[in-house]
């Protein structure tokens, strides 16, 4: 939908809400280096979809006061990062299954979210208890809700591992 440019955006727009659900969710809340090549050619198509449309948002939109992300999962802290600095009126921000989304979202919650009074980090697996509680400590008046977030387990790079097992095989190869 957000391709068919059917809608308007401008200063009026105060409340908006993007719910990914379709197959591709599951599909791209696998981590990028565990996505086979048909599963990265399946993202690829559409990974830019709602960044773009929320770079349109930043950019014509600055009286917003509410947005809903669920099931984006190639939302970025950087995204995030522009909108809570060109939307300075934003009370509430819910995120929900947006797996990019890291404590670098929530650390710029704490600099840019001046208005902000409700913020909702829910199932977004990278957002760690120590983020919350830096949330909750310089922004104590915003009502935070972050069910299951942080006690998932998190992306992991498989570079440290790897090399560690490279290296134990040589080693013992030796």
């Amino acid at each position: 939908e957000l391709k068919k440019n059917n809608f308007l955006l401008g200063p009026a727009l105060k409340y908006l809400s993007i719910c990914w659900y379709s197959e591709r969710v599951k599909v791209c809340n696998i981590e990028d280096w565990m996505k086979n090549h048909f599963q990265k050619d399946f993202c690829n198509r559409h990974e830019n979809t709602v960044s773009d449309f929320l770079l349109e948002v930043c950019n014509r939109c600055p009286n917003l006061l509410s947005l809903t992300l669920s099931g984006c999962g190639h939302i970025t802290d950087d995204c995030i990062l522009l909108l809570l600095k060109n939307c300075p009126n934003l009370r509430t921000l819910k995120l929900e299954n947006c797996v990019r989304i890291t404590d670098r979202t929530l650390e710029a919650v704490t600099l840019y979210g001046g208005s902000l009074q409700t913020l909702h980090v829910d199932f977004c697996r990278n957002i760690t208890r120590t983020g919350l509680e830096r949330v909750r400590e310089k922004r104590p008046s915003v009502t935070l809700r972050a069910e299951r977030s942080a006690d998932m387990i998190p992306d992991n790079k498989p570079e440290k591992r790897l090399t560690l097992e490279k290296a134990s095989r040589k080693w013992v190869q030796v």
